[in-house]
């Protein structure tokens, strides 16, 4: 099981890159939004949000107490799981991918209005909740972008 949540949690060893790996975890996932995800109907994909969230609770939570770090950076699967989350919805075009790939990092690595306050949650909730949120409040702005521009 400590070899499953050290995968799960680092989305199959992405967490080990030395330099950005939740960057890179988001970027994939943009990028498998772009060729493959984007054709999930928005039942799925929010079941696919859930499930992603959910392992990512357990999985994190487990690396987490093996690694004995609070939120050991070498986690990312909050940041796939927060990154489907801003995605939702967004039409597959690059430039909407992209600036939601720009917002939500922006809001995962600054946490304005109290995100980091979620972080405290235990365990590998803390991990994922802050996440969900920033993705949440990306999907959020996307939307408004969307209907306004």
């Amino acid at each position: 099981m400590k070899a499953l949540s050290k995968i799960i949690s680092t989305f199959f060893g992405v967490g080990y890159l030395p330099q950005f790996p939740g960057t890179v975890a988001s970027a994939l996932t943009i990028i498998a939004y772009y060729f493959l995800l984007h054709r999930l109907n928005w039942i799925p994909f929010i079941f696919l949000i859930i499930f992603v969230f959910l392992v990512g609770v357990y999985f994190s939570n487990l690396h987490q107490r093996d690694s004995e770090e609070e939120d050991p950076s070498k986690i990312v699967i909050d940041e796939v799981g927060g990154q489907l989350a801003g995605i939702f919805l967004v039409p597959p075009r690059l430039f909407y991918l992209f600036l939601a790939f720009l917002i939500f990092r922006y809001l995962d690595i600054v946490k304005p209005f109290s995100l980091k306050k979620v972080e405290a949650l235990p365990g590998g909730w803390g991990v994922m909740v802050d996440d969900l949120v920033a993705g949440i409040l990306t999907a959020i702005i996307m939307h408004l972008i969307l209907i306004f521009v």
